[in-house]
């Protein structure tokens, strides 16, 4: 043990006098690796912090939430001008599930109302997503209320003008105001703030903080929701027990005689699953890694001939000594590892360059860009783990052709 933990310490000078004598191929050489492990860490870094992002916006959103409308969320075979011809989904088929299907734990009709102006006074807050929706979305997404109260099951039938506006929202049109109580205009008319939301802060998605609401039926009064009116959307939260495969089926079944379907007709409509679409957020999340991996491995393989070059190189000028060693009795393997050694500690040193620029850069942008990068743990490791593996790979073979060595040739080489 003692004598490789010597080899060790004099591979390691040896590496830090290539350092020194050969700057200048040692940087080039070095080079590569850096690249090759900061390219891989920063995109893994980058993958994740999305990953992670996109699962803390939809953390609060239970899984098996559906949305049922005559749109897909995702790819389907049935044809474009299929799809246009579905109706819309009503207020009406709201009801009907509400009323006829088992099992939910909370629904909610809501209409794609789009971006309004909302103004109190002589101030105004343009492109709020104003969201017409029934009450039950209280129980399905994933905001709160911290000032005031959320519209009840009997304002939300009625379609009381009232409204409750997101974080920012309130915060532009009243600043130090106390919003509640407070009448703004909005489609032209009316309404009565009643609550604000509690801050939700950025993300992929869109924020609470950025939207208000509103009873669908007060939006409905004149605004059409039908055939050529504004889209709408049922959004179901199934109870957590529940049997999801059934449930759906249940839901499909009673749905399709609702709208006069027979057997062997196709649907005209599409129930859009939560936890289809977070699978399909996995899959583009692996394939960014893949690419990747891809992109960053053709770095990797660059730095590892540049690591064997310097190795070959760092053999060839201590060819003599390595005859002295032999001819002292250095064994083989004791050689062998001597080199190895070497091509680790140069290959783990671009590495730790290339694991703190990313960390470097990773403070930057967060900073810059109110998004959080984050370097794990698991792809610090990774990167060591890297550097070591490449070390190796690409000092074996000139290791292997320095233990080789017959100890007379390569004293008289060297001389």
């Amino acid at each position: 043990m003692l004598v490789y933990l010597r080899l060790f310490k004099e591979s390691f000078s040896f590496a830090l006098s290539a350092l020194r004598n050969n700057k200048l191929r040692t940087v080039l050489s070095l080079l590569g690796i850096t690249i090759g492990i900061f390219s891989i860490i920063a995109v893994l870094a980058a993958v994740d912090s999305l990953d992670q992002s996109i699962k803390e916006d939809l953390s609060g959103l239970d899984k098996n939430t559906m949305y049922l409308t005559k749109y897909s969320f995702g790819p389907t075979n049935v044809p474009r001008w299929q799809r246009d011809n579905f109706p819309q989904t009503e207020h009406d088929d709201y009801e009907f599930i509400e009323r006829n299907v088992p099992d939910i734990k909370a629904i909610a009709y809501v209409m794609f109302g789009g971006s309004e102006s909302v103004k109190y006074q002589g101030e105004s807050v343009t492109g709020v997503d104003v969201t017409p929706v029934s009450n039950g979305i209280y129980e399905i997404e994933d905001f709160k209320v911290e000032n005031g109260r959320f519209y009840t099951e009997s304002e939300s039938n009625s379609g009381a003008p009232v409204i409750v506006l997101g974080y920012s929202v309130a915060e532009n049109l009243f600043e130090t105001l106390n919003p509640i109580g407070k009448q703004v205009r909005v489609y032209g008319r009316k309404l009565t703030v009643i609550g604000v939301l509690k801050k939700f802060g950025s993300g992929i998605f869109d924020s609470p903080d950025d939207k208000a609401y509103v009873p669908a039926n007060f939006v409905r009064r004149f605004k059409n929701g039908g055939s050529d009116g504004i889209p709408g959307a049922i959004i179901i939260k199934p109870e957590k027990n529940v049997d999801i495969g059934a449930f759906e089926e249940v839901l499909k079944q009673k749905y399709r005689v609702y709208r006069g379907l027979k057997a062997g007709e196709p649907d005209n409509f599409f129930i859009n699953k939560m936890s289809g679409f977070t699978d399909a957020i996995d899959g583009i999340i692996g394939t960014l890694n893949l690419i990747g991996w891809i992109i960053s491995g053709f770095s990797l393989l660059v730095g590892g001939f540049g690591i064997a070059n310097i190795m070959f190189v760092s053999v060839k000028e201590r060819t003599n000594l390595i005859g002295i060693q032999k001819s002292l009795g250095a064994k083989n393997r004791f050689i062998l590892f001597q080199f190895l050694f070497e091509a680790v500690v140069l290959s783990v040193l671009g590495g730790i360059i290339g694991i703190i620029l990313v960390q470097l850069i990773s403070l930057i942008a967060t900073a810059a860009l109110e998004f959080e990068f984050v370097l794990s743990v698991y792809n610090i490791f990774l990167g060591f783990a890297l550097s070591t593996l490449i070390g190796l790979i690409s000092g074996v073979i000139p290791a292997i052709s320095a233990s080789k060595l017959d100890p007379v040739e390569a004293i008289r080489t060297g001389m």
